[in-house]
């Protein structure tokens, strides 16, 4: 993929193409959910709100089926991630448009996200200091074990979708070199399965994350409270 060109700038920071695309995603989604939840209708729904609550009740059960008894908490942080990364990895079949999460600044972005939201989450459902001392089980020497998987983690969620979005547009780009724009259908349809395989996988990793991380500290809480 080419390099993020310099639109403008907002005093010594440079604002480049890929963070004008993102804010234009966050902006077309927004305008999107305020008209769909526009005179919402309990008895005599509007085929707008339906097509919003199958979109909802999809996300809800994927979530559910990891943590049924988060599902409520856990929806709009998972479903946002879900709807974002599908629309920015499709953005790259739009013609002088590029995938923003073929940019490494933009995936990392979103892992430190997910990064935060494990212990955001975590303090929320057992507070700060359980939340500090499962990072302290079985023995204090595992603190170090524990920061490194953090981290190592992290990194890998943003490398991950870099990496195979970056490489699928370079790929769908050289076919169009070579065979011009007649051949290349089934690339593009190609395109739009990994931009749906990519958004649900990294969106599962995150959810696997921040469940894993309750589901421990919940055990660590238990043990503690067991022992004489």
């Amino acid at each position: 993929m080419e390099n993020a060109r310099i639109i403008f700038h907002i005093g010594p920071f440079g604002i480049n193409d890929i963070v004008i695309i993102t804010w234009g995603i966050m902006a077309a989604l927004g305008l999107l959910c305020a008209f769909f939840t526009r005179n919402l209708q309990v008895n005599h729904p509007e085929k707008r709100q339906l097509i919003l609550e199958s979109i909802v009740s999809l996300i809800e059960n994927q979530v559910a089926e990891m943590m049924p008894e988060r599902t409520r908490t856990l929806v709009p942080f998972i479903g946002t991630l879900w709807i974002f990364l599908l629309v920015a990895n499709l953005l790259g079949l739009v013609p002088g448009l590029h995938s923003p999460t073929a940019d490494l600044s933009l995936t990392t972005a979103l892992a430190i996200i997910v990064f935060f939201s494990v212990h955001w989450y975590g303090i929320r459902n057992d507070g700060v200091k359980n939340h500090l001392q499962h990072y302290l089980s079985p023995t204090p020497l595992m603190l170090p074990f524990h920061i490194v998987s953090e981290i190592s983690r992290t990194i890998a969620l943003a490398i991950r979708l870099f990496g195979n979005m970056a490489s699928l547009e370079m790929t769908a780009l050289l076919v169009l070199l070579v065979a011009g724009f007649l051949v290349p259908i089934p690339i593009l349809l190609l395109h739009v399965i990994e931009a749906l395989v990519q958004a649900y996988i990294f969106g599962m990793l995150a959810l696997v994350y921040i469940a894993s991380g309750i589901q421990s500290q919940q055990e660590f809480k238990n043990k503690s409270e067991t022992k004489p």
